[in-house]
């Protein structure tokens, strides 16, 4: 299992950017595809982007794909959401996960391990 902590959230204006980072603790993190999942008010939470073991490999949804980068940092054990050109349809609690087993995955339930979130808020 593979604990996992988020921070770097915050308020921001539209247009302005964000780093979100994870940090996951367990000895063998990289082996596991890491993820970024949100969920705004009223929503169920959504696939954001996610990595490969590596980084060598990265899916987006398409609603963040050219605003936002997801890297990792192995040796570390870090995991980074930069967040570029924001939206107010941004705003959302942003959660970090982690799959086992999985070279890179994008489904919710592919994702075993799960951080507590951060709280995104983008004004207009």
């Amino acid at each position: 299992q593979v604990q996992l902590v988020e921070s770097g959230g915050g308020l921001v204006q539209a247009g302005g950017s964000l780093r979100l980072s994870c940090a996951a603790s367990g000895r063998t993190v990289s082996s596991y595809a890491m993820g970024w999942f949100r969920q705004a008010p009223g929503k169920e939470r959504e696939f954001v982007a996610s990595t490969s073991w590596i980084g060598d490999n990265t899916y987006y949804a398409d609603s963040v794909k050219g605003r936002f980068t997801i890297s990792r940092d192995n040796a570390k054990k870090m995991v980074y959401l930069q967040m570029n050109s924001l939206k107010p349809e941004d705003t959302a609690v942003y959660y970090c996960a982690a799959a086992s087993g999985y070279w890179n995955a994008i489904r919710q339930a592919d994702f075993g391990s799960w951080g507590q979130g951060t709280q995104v808020t983008v004004s207009s």
